[in-house]
């Protein structure tokens, strides 16, 4: 079974749904809206969707609009201290535990029979997730990497591993 982790971003575009995004954070370049991120099991080898394993919905937090009169050393001083203070939250309140969390509660709701392969953009290339994928059983993930990540402990990178690599069917 293959579990696509789909996100679907709401956000406003049209006059009449305008009003109903008050209150929604921060989507996107500018709009304002709805985060939907879900896994979906399909089937492999026809492409056939079984139906939804987990969703979760969420808007984010809008930001405080900056001081009036903020120069840019300010500035930097206050992005600094936000990258500070998001990089000391713990990471099951962080946004990007979503991709932990579907792992986990899908594993839980799957026959231990079945192996669920997930499939993750590039959102969700963390350790956190190569850390919780060793921890399960019947869970394997295919994440588009966006970075040249070192692999082990003798340095070697990722992307000179994959070439090295056999195709393997």
């Amino acid at each position: 079974m293959w579990c696509c982790a789909l996100e679907i971003r709401l956000f406003k575009g049209y006059g009449s749904i305008k009003a109903k995004t008050e209150g929604y954070g921060p989507i996107g370049k500018g709009g304002n809206g709805l985060i939907l991120h879900s896994a979906l099991a399909i089937e492999p080898q026809n492409g056939e969707s079984l139906g939804l394993l987990w969703q979760k919905l969420w808007n984010r937090e809008s930001k405080p609009k900056p001081p009036v009169h903020e120069t840019s050393t300010q500035k930097k001083q206050r992005q600094a201290q936000a990258r500070i203070e998001a990089r000391n939250r713990p990471f099951e309140q962080k946004e990007s535990y979503k991709w932990v969390e579907a792992l986990s509660t899908v594993e839980s709701l799957v026959s231990h029979h079945t192996r669920v392969i997930h499939v993750f953009d590039r959102e969700g290339d963390i350790t956190e997730v190569f850390d919780k994928i060793r921890q399960l059983q019947h869970t394997g993930i295919l994440v588009r990497a966006a970075h040249n990540r070192r692999i082990d402990s003798d340095s070697e990178r990722l992307w000179s591993k994959l070439i090295a690599q056999q195709v393997q069917f």
